[in-house]
């Protein structure tokens, strides 16, 4: 475990690590424009990227999407935190997928296999531009640069387990027995309830793909 830790706070791991997330994100946005689900977003982008399949306005989503990207490219190497939310979520998953739309690249995100692709390279060059503006920064204003990577996020999200399982009960019954069971399984190990209810609510569905309500 100690070589493995050496391993991913090492600079180099970093863009590795990005990219990875940014092919897994894009997949995400691949299944939300394909299928209508699965993007790995708060609703409120999520409902940003519906509107503008609707009516084909990206500008939203690519202007309020991206700007937080570039934010956190910036941030990061400076607070020695990268928000995987507000830049790569945010940024890759909807401001990027929503540019490809706008700009004619629609396939990037309606083929499966063409968006992991097209993540990986994506958040490759953004691991490497992050590591780059890390070395630029002066000695001593890096907070540990870009050597702890996590997500922001929001402290009360650790209550929204019993809304998940309520929800994916709502899409089937499956699913919210699959979210119950993954919500169990996380709480009697210590770790976190809403984890468990979405992976578990993801398998079974997955499973049971046609017993949507």
């Amino acid at each position: 475990m100690k070589k493995l830790n050496a391993l991913l706070m090492k600079n180099e791991s970093f863009p590795l690590l990005t990219a990875m997330l940014c092919a897994a994100i894009l997949g995400g946005s691949h299944m939300f424009v394909t299928e209508g689900f699965g993007l790995f977003n708060e609703i409120a982008q999520a409902e940003m990227i519906r509107n503008g399949l609707e009516t084909g306005d990206f500008a939203t989503p690519i202007g309020y999407c991206t700007g937080f990207l570039l934010a956190r490219i910036l941030e990061g190497p400076l607070v020695g935190i990268l928000d995987i939310g507000g830049s790569l979520m945010t940024g890759v998953g909807t401001g990027f997928a929503s540019l490809f739309l706008v700009m004619g690249l629609g396939v990037i995100v309606e083929n499966f296999i063409l968006s992991i692709v097209v993540g990986f390279i994506v958040g490759l060059i953004l691991g490497i531009v992050i590591i780059v503006v890390k070395k630029t920064m002066p000695q001593g204003m890096a907070a540990g640069g870009t050597g702890i990577m996590m997500g922001a996020g929001n402290a009360a999200g650790r209550y929204l387990g019993p809304l998940i399982i309520i929800y994916a009960a709502k899409y089937s019954i499956p699913a919210g027995i699959g979210s119950i069971i993954g919500a169990v399984i996380c709480q009697k190990l210590g770790k976190s309830m809403v984890g468990g209810a979405i992976l578990g609510a993801m398998i079974v569905a997955f499973i049971f793909p046609g017993a949507a309500a």
